[in-house]
């Protein structure tokens, strides 16, 4: 296990470190020959609503405090030690980064050639047509809303706990409205205060993650750096193998490595989005892997009791941080981690908002009209803002519901995320898709191999946590058993009833403006593929 794991890591930073040198190496060359960096602010016909006051810092900020390792992996910490126990942090952390990075740079070359607030729903619109986009519009809002339910839930787990000495389910409740109505209210009354914010978040993170490190290395660890790739396990049975378990457990990086597509969401309010933009997607993946694994490993190798820590559930980083570095100096490092999980929380309402009014724009959901406007004093989605938060404190209502939060957030983010990679990939095979396409963002001849590899994971991933075993209590004397499986199917149900009834008449998908050529490129060569070869060249010179 060990020299897997080490191998694990070393092929990570060099897949890190590739990608990261092939888009520079494009960015530079795509400088040299526009010799100026062209803004396409209009390019899809809409009206400039939203205010472009973000630079890339604070468009990098913006995901970077979404993905926040300081929520994801701390809050799921228990979910992922009880299951793949320290290797979990060693190997599961580092096998994950390395997939999201194909993710995140498939995402970056797209948000780089079609920078707009509807990102990925648009994407696949442009790609395949608008049913497609329609399709991707709703899982995303999906994943956006129970990843803001997620991320302010277990910030109010970490505030009640330290609020009150034992939080009662009304005491809960209170702190997680509390939470949800501040990310409203400061989301409500305009972007440059989010945006400082953000900048702030991605500083605090860092300083925080260091100051933790810090503690926890002048105390001393517990157990050498070899523990990070022991296999201790409380959830493993004679039903569920220990691998069984490990591939489970990756809910917890996974659910941390998600969100990043925040930085497209916000492109039309980005400064220079063609380059700005895609770095925020790819870079707050790549620095949220590295620091997430120093964190990690260190908290890891720091634990005196493991099965204290493991059967401590949602508690177990409280658990852990204290046995590390006592009650006092623990409850200090607790409070850290809760701030930043409200970072994460406030930014998370941010991006999602602007997704759930890109689509509205289009008509693609329910009471469209309203979830559309744009306050005329603020300049913001106020009415989808306050949706979204009243939505997350319904979903937070029932017992044993965060691990099924989690979930559906993966399934919701990542499906969406597969569909315009996907198309994009098909279009790129069939050449379709040329380099005349892409954006100044751009991974070239390794573009396919990285798309592919980007699915590959995407799907193994949605199975995975659809068969995860999440329990959630609906009543005193209901449980549904396999929630996430079960909703999802429903929702994906309810999804197609829609669609064939309503949709498919009256959904005519976003406006296209100059990408409206490109759509019809790849839509109608895609049709005519089955043509012979003479038609089919003939058709793509057109």
């Amino acid at each position: 296990m060990i020299i897997f794991g080490l191998i694990v890591i070393f092929v990570t930073i060099i897949t890190m470190l590739a990608i990261l040198v092939k888009a520079t190496d494009s960015v530079r060359k795509w400088k040299l020959q526009s010799g100026s960096l062209f803004q396409i602010s209009k390019s899809f016909g809409y009206k400039q609503e939203l205010i472009r006051d973000m630079g890339g810092f604070s468009n990098f900020a913006v995901s970077f405090s979404i993905i926040s390792i300081l929520t994801g992996a701390v809050s799921y910490y228990g979910y992922g030690f009880s299951n793949g126990g320290p290797a979990m942090m060693g190997i599961g952390w580092p096998i994950v980064t390395f997939f999201v990075l194909f993710v995140a740079a498939a995402m970056a070359e797209l948000t780089s050639a079609i920078p707009t607030s509807g990102a990925i729903y648009h994407w696949a619109s442009i790609l395949g047509g608008s049913t497609w986009g329609w399709f991707t519009g709703w899982l995303n809002v999906i994943g956006q809303v129970t990843i803001v339910a997620g991320i302010d839930y277990g910030c109010a787990i970490f505030a009640s706990n330290l609020l009150f000495t034992h939080p009662s389910k009304p005491m809960f409740l209170l702190t997680y409205a509390v939470i949800l109505g501040s990310h409203a209210i400061l989301n409500h009354v305009g972007i440059n205060i989010v945006s400082k914010l953000n900048s702030i978040s991605a500083i605090y993170h860092v300083v925080g993650v260091f100051l933790i490190i810090g503690v926890l290395a002048v105390l001393g660890p517990q157990h050498s750096g070899t523990y990070l790739f022991h296999t201790f396990s409380t959830a493993t049975s004679q039903s569920m193998p220990y691998w069984g378990a490990f591939l489970i457990g990756l809910l917890q990086a996974q659910w941390t490595l998600t969100g990043y597509d925040a930085s497209a969401h916000t492109s039309e309010e980005t400064m220079n989005p063609r380059i700005q933009a895609p770095w925020g997607v790819y870079l707050s993946v790549a620095i949220s892997g590295i620091f997430g694994f120093l964190l990690l490993s260190l908290v890891t190798v720091s634990i005196k009791n493991p099965t204290a820590v493991a059967d401590a559930g949602n508690n177990a980083f409280i658990v852990a941080i204290e046995q590390a570095a006592g009650s006092r100096l623990g409850s200090a490092m607790v409070w850290l981690v809760t701030i930043a999980m409200w970072f994460c929380g406030c930014s998370a309402v941010t991006s999602s908002s602007r997704m759930v009014y890109a689509f509205s724009r289009d008509g693609g959901l329910p009471f469209s009209k309203q979830l559309k406007k744009i306050s005329s004093k603020f300049h913001t989605p106020t009415i989808a803002i306050w949706l979204i938060v009243t939505l997350s404190f319904l979903f937070g209502t029932s017992d044993g519901v965060y691990a099924a939060i989690g979930t559906m957030s993966v399934i919701g983010l990542y499906g969406s995320y597969l569909v315009p990679i996907a198309l994009k990939l098909r279009a790129r095979v069939l050449h379709i898709w040329t380099k005349k396409d892409d954006g100044p963002w751009s991974l070239g001849s390794w573009s396919i191999a990285v798309s592919s590899i980007a699915c590959g994971w995407i799907v193994f991933l949605i199975l995975l946590m659809i068969f995860s075993p999440t329990d959630v209590q609906l009543t005193s004397n209901m449980v549904l058993h396999y929630a996430t499986g079960k909703i999802f199917v429903a929702v994906l149900i309810v999804l197609i009833i829609d669609f064939v009834v309503y949709a498919r008449h009256h959904f005519t998908g976003p406006k296209l403006g100059s990408y409206e050529g490109l759509n019809k490129q790849l839509t109608t060569s895609q049709r005519d593929q089955s043509l012979t070869p003479e038609v089919d060249s003939e058709t793509r010179k057109k």
